[in-house]
């Protein structure tokens, strides 16, 4: 599962994604939980709409006192059930993550180091999610959404991510071709059918310590 990656700049929306974002917010290239970023949506009439909301479906100051959730990401396989996010799949929120690269744990070295994983030319991709909307107290609304996880133990890139003993997960890459398809996808059943792992050999992962991270496997 991912929990930080990095996201696209406004110019990127407009030029790759041929999305506006009108929000006057900005926001930091590299995510994690519970910063602002853009994620991308369908409007009343099918266009793409650039929206900004908070990474985690749930944030944090919307969780009860003393419960901790990680909603970043959302297993494709119970996305249905739970209750944090059955309402959103049945309603199809469906929305695309734009990114430049997603990161993960790699453990096959005695320390773990952090991996960036990205398009191997080098493009922006589009990780499949859902979303929601909070109200908030002076009437304005506010946004969240997560990304949608499958399984990946038989996957050339992924399956080298996460701790030993571990099922291997990974985040949905949409390929560009069906980001509209994905978007406009109203059948629950039928959305699940977008829910594939992407092709290893479209894909390139390295070494992306952080500092801390680099002087530790200096070490070694």
């Amino acid at each position: 599962m991912c929990v930080n990656y990095v996201t696209i700049s406004r110019q990127i929306s407009f030029d790759w994604f041929r999305t506006p974002i009108e929000a006057n917010e900005d926001w930091r290239d590299e995510i994690y939980q519970d910063y602002a970023a853009p994620f991308i949506v369908h409007d009343d009439q099918g266009n793409r709409q650039g929206m900004l909301g908070s990474y985690g479906f749930v944030p944090k100051r919307r969780m009860p006192p003393g419960q901790r959730l990680t909603t970043m990401n959302a297993r494709a396989e119970t996305v249905g059930q739970l209750r944090t996010y059955k309402k959103a799949w049945a309603e199809s929120r469906l929305c695309l993550v734009p990114a430049t690269a997603v990161y993960e744990p790699n453990w096959e070295q005695p320390q773990h180091v952090r991996w960036a994983i990205e398009m191997a030319d080098k493009s922006p991709f589009a990780v499949a999610g859902i979303w929601r909307s909070w109200d908030e107290e002076d009437g304005s609304q506010t946004h969240s959404f997560t990304q949608l996880t499958v399984n990946a133990d038989e996957h050339p890139v992924m399956r080298r991510f996460h701790k030993p003993g571990d099922e291997k997960r990974s985040v949905v890459i949409v390929p560009e071709d069906q980001y509209d398809d994905w978007l406009g996808c109203k059948n629950p059943e039928l959305a699940r059918t977008f829910l594939k792992l992407y092709p290893g050999d479209l894909m390139n992962a390295y070494a992306a310590p952080r500092s801390s991270q680099k002087k530790q496997t200096e070490l070694f």
